[in-house]
């Protein structure tokens, strides 16, 4: 289907020591009721299992081979307690794998992991399931090219795509043949990925029923982490493809944004973009995957009326007004209201059911359940929040002042900054600044996405330094004001620049410069807050 690219060559597995063993036991959280005693206590004796592991795991590697007896036990779980129970694409099927098995898994994925690495394999704009990327960065850059787009006085299709159930159709064949070409192709090598695709059985645990063992012949499965990588690697010729037409894509697992921009005549953008979708399925056919026709979105940014959308596997679907991208809903004006409108609700409705269990927990259990449920949801993709008006940010602002109250027993008239000063929570607006700014930090110390670095350009009379830290960066010109704020290519540097040096030299876990916005946000004195 694709020709063999010319890659590094992947001879043979690298042995594990028992150190790298102990590192891997801590790292394996979750136990199967196929284990015959928790991972909780297996973990008590790593460094005494630790050997022995080690030899388990390097026999594995050496034959080339994972034990046939290794089997999964499937949970269905609902996607959403809203969804109909009766209906099967209502479920997720995650795979609960044996302890002994996820440390095997583990040790050959940190192996992987490397060798992509090391050989660029992967889609540079693919961000599912590896360090340092995620749904944020995705984001980030798409609104990024999104806004400088609409400045430049054009509008942008956005199309948003998702596969059917991909991880249960992955083709084995057609997955280590993309592991071959990859350079995977050395006999424990790959014989090894073959064992771990072949002979897999699972059963179904619904309620109190537990079906017979049933053999697989397609598929990865959920809830293993060497799959994650597998599932990329079997991905990874899909991006090119899109590129061939000159259509911008990220990708994020099995999601994929697609965008075109055009200036006055929609038309040729269209085209372009119908030939395109037309390539994708047919990639997408061949390789034994479906697109799911009920999460498929086109949305038009910027001032378009009326415009037809492109053909998808022909169909023509309706132009939205809103669209939802990786939990994140865009407008065509790009303003983020309903995006804030959603998140706060969903916010006020979770921290009212927090304030019911106040009585019974204690205040460390209490701070637990605020940041897993309230802070976790205004802090998702808030680097997107940078700019906004201030009537959006306070609508947040209400949510976190709510709950640094209800966490502290605050009256609701008593002045709330000194509680947030005390509890060292940065506010809503300095949140997202900080964000924008620890992803422009990893941007210029090689740590982030590839594709965050390139919306962002040293000053033309520091280009010719050795060390891109600490050095001012390129402010883009712009036309309109929300891109001068809210453009990541834009804002960021304004942020980055107006740091003191010793800011921007800080070395570590960024804790200076958590400090320094402390310092902005609530007055501090001398460096000092609280």
């Amino acid at each position: 289907m694709e020709a063999p690219s010319d890659r590094s060559f992947w001879d043979e597995f690298q042995e594990v020591i028992p150190a790298d063993a102990v590192n891997v036991l801590g790292s394996v959280r979750a136990t199967s009721e196929l284990d015959p005693c928790p991972s909780w206590l297996v973990k008590t004796s790593r460094e005494t299992l630790g050997t022995v592991l080690t030899r388990v795991v390097n026999v594995s590697l050496r034959q080339g081979r994972l034990s046939p007896s290794l089997e999964a036990v499937v949970r269905p779980l609902l996607k959403k307690p809203s969804l109909d129970v009766d209906i099967l694409a209502s479920y997720r099927p995650i795979s609960n794998l044996p302890f002994l098995e996820k440390v095997i898994e583990r040790a050959v994925a940190l192996q992987l992991q490397a060798h992509l690495d090391s050989i660029g394999f992967l889609d540079p704009f693919q961000s599912g399931f590896r360090p340092s990327y995620g749904t944020e960065t995705t984001l980030v850059a798409l609104m990024d090219d999104l806004h400088r787009e609409m400045d430049a006085g054009c509008s942008t299709f956005l199309i948003l795509l998702d596969l059917l159930a991909a991880f249960d159709t992955v083709d084995h064949g057609l997955l280590l043949r993309r592991l071959q070409d990859m350079g995977g192709s050395g006999r424990d090598c790959l014989g090894w990925f073959r064992s771990f695709l072949s002979g897999r059985s699972q059963r179904v645990v619904l309620g109190a029923e537990t079906s017979s063992p049933q053999a697989l012949t397609c598929g990865v499965p959920q809830g293993s982490i060497l799959s994650l990588l597998l599932f990329n690697a079997y991905m990874q010729p899909l991006g090119e493809i899109v590129r061939v037409f000159r259509v911008r894509c990220h990708q994020c697992a099995d999601d994929t944004q697609l965008y075109l921009s055009f200036s006055t005549d929609p038309g040729p953008a269209v085209s372009l973009l119908s030939q395109c979708l037309e390539a994708m399925a047919d990639w997408i056919w061949q390789s034994r995957l479906k697109l799911n026709p009920d999460k498929m979105e086109v949305m038009v940014v910027g001032r378009v009326r009326e415009v037809l959308a492109p053909l998808v596997e022909g169909v023509r679907p309706p132009v939205a007004q809103q669209v939802r991208s990786l939990r994140v809903v865009l407008d065509s004006g790009l303003c983020l209201d309903r995006q804030v409108e959603l998140v706060a609700k969903a916010a006020f409705r979770q921290l009212y059911l927090v304030r019911r269990l106040r009585p019974y927990i204690s205040r460390p259990d209490l701070a637990t359940l605020i940041h897993a449920f309230i802070t976790s949801r205004l802090d998702y993709c808030n680097a997107l929040y940078v700019g906004l008006p201030l009537f959006l940010v306070r609508r947040l602002q209400l949510v976190q002042n709510a709950a640094a109250r209800l966490l502290t027993g605050t009256g609701q008239w008593e002045h709330i900054t000194p509680v947030l000063c005390t509890l060292h929570w940065l506010p809503i607006a300095y949140r997202a600044r900080f964000k924008v700014l620890v992803l422009i930090y990893k941007a210029l110390y090689g740590l982030g996405p590839s594709y965050c670095g390139d919306h962002l350009a040293l000053r033309a009379s520091e280009r010719s330094l050795r060390s891109t830290a600490g050095a001012f960066l390129e402010v883009p010109r712009v036309k309109c004001a929300a891109t001068l704020e809210r453009a990541f290519s834009v804002a960021g540097p304004r942020l980055w620049n107006s740091f003191p040096e010793e800011a921007r030299l800080a070395p570590g876990l960024l804790a200076f410069r958590l400090i320094w916005l402390f310092v902005q946000a609530f007055g501090g004195e001398d460096g000092r807050v609280g």
